[in-house]
């Protein structure tokens, strides 16, 4: 009787590994511009990410005790996160507002907002002159309970879980889990009320972070109001990048959507630049209300002053009118211009929040090494790989497999 039982479970196991090690495999072809120029970086950047942990974060990075916080925190975290906030958007949209026009995107969006938690959290550990001691900011320990980076480093973590069980009914599906994809989808309303809830706190807490740094931040980019401004942006930066990114796995990955999904598309890019439009709107009238708040006009006229309104006119208010003009007349071109310079436009203000305009009266300024690039260009590509590699295999652009819906 042992033995009967036995040996359909070894039958299943070995399959299970042969599967699991078949995907494993590279699909379609690997001689393409992306992978020529994008494996180079990620074999230099690990090189160098190397170099970081064996002789110190000094040995690679042009960081200080005076400007401790560079480009792998103004990019790789805090501008990062604030583009990966189009999960938490879109599942808001759908399975909190109901608005099922966009549910053929959730999956795509929580998987990219995820892999952008793991990796920008990663990007952490380099960031740290001692890593091991990343620990720290979660348990409270040096820090207290009471800070601001507490919240943060526990609004990370509960939010990358919460992120994964959205995704996971999708590797249950791969694997063909039925039960375990059961459970899971029970488990996902819950989840992304959760998430949701840590994503607004954590979008404003990053914020709340340089309320600490009043006299160190340029007074055209500093305000009480850092942690709203940052909230409010994480909606337009999230559904921009949900654009651009959407925009090229819809070509790129042209094979795996139905039909229905094909002609969606458009109708789909022009909501969301309704709502880029209309929170872009919101955040300009606050940007405006801050500075005449602050009587700020004094700084105008200075180089800094010239820069500030570069951001506001070139990168909030131009894009704020072509997502405007383009859902009006259905531009789909449009759209996907004014999603590109709203991303820019999001690059800009965060560094100048936490690199530019930081300490930005110092005899030296900070200025990213060489090395830092290609370091944050790497942690770029290797995301990028990694989603590639799932799209490629789980059904998160195509449909789900017939048993998926299937009640027990």
């Amino acid at each position: 009787m042992n033995n009967t039982i036995s040996f359909p479970l070894e039958k299943r196991s070995k399959s299970r590994w042969q599967f699991l090690l078949g995907e494993l495999k590279p699909k379609g072809k690997m001689f393409t511009w992306f992978n020529i120029i994008s494996l180079p970086i990620m074999l230099l950047g690990l090189v160098l990410i190397v170099i970081r942990f064996w002789k110190g974060i000094g040995s690679i990075t042009n960081l200080t005790q005076e400007v401790p916080w560079g480009l792998w925190i103004g990019f790789d975290v805090v501008t990062g996160v604030a583009f990966a906030g189009g999960a938490y958007v879109v599942t808001f949209m759908v399975y909190i507002l109901n608005m099922q026009k966009y549910h053929s995107i959730v999956r795509v969006t929580v998987l990219n907002g995820f892999l952008a938690y793991v990796f920008y959290a990663g990007a952490l550990l380099l960031d740290l002159g001692r890593p091991w001691n990343v620990i720290n900011p979660i348990i409270g320990n040096g820090f207290g309970t009471s800070s601001v980076l507490f919240l943060v480093a526990w609004h990370f973590l509960l939010y990358m879980i919460a992120q994964l069980i959205e995704f996971s009914p999708a590797i249950a599906e791969w694997l063909g889990a039925r039960r375990a994809r059961r459970i899971l989808s029970g488990m996902t309303l819950a989840a992304v009320i959760f998430g949701i809830t840590l994503s607004t706190l954590h979008q404003s807490g990053l914020g709340a972070l340089y309320l600490m740094a009043k006299e160190k931040i340029h007074p055209l980019w500093y305000s009480e109001f850092i942690p709203i401004l940052f909230f409010v942006s994480s909606i337009f930066a999230g559904l921009s990048m949900v654009i651009f990114e959407g925009s090229i796995t819809h070509k790129v990955f042209s094979d795996q959507i139905s039909k229905k999904n094909h002609h969606a598309h458009s109708n789909i890019l022009n909501g969301l630049s309704k709502i880029c439009a209309g929170t872009m709107f919101a955040y300009f009238f606050l940007q405006l209300i801050v500075f005449v708040h602050g009587k700020r006009w004094e700084y105008l006229g200075t180089t800094m002053g010239n820069w500030y309104l570069i951001e506001m006119l070139g990168f909030v208010l131009l894009p704020m009118m072509l997502y405007f003009y383009s859902y009006r007349s259905n531009n789909v071109f449009l759209i996907k211009v004014a999603s590109v310079v709203t991303m820019l436009g999001i690059i800009v203000n965060r560094l100048n929040v936490t690199v530019i305009g930081f300490r930005w009266d110092a005899a030296t300024h900070y200025v990213p090494s060489w090395m830092e690039i290609v370091v944050t260009l790497a942690v770029i590509f290797t995301e990028i790989w990694i989603f590639r590699w799932v799209i490629n295999r789980m059904p998160v652009l195509r449909e789900s497999p017939s048993w998926a819906g299937e009640k027990h």
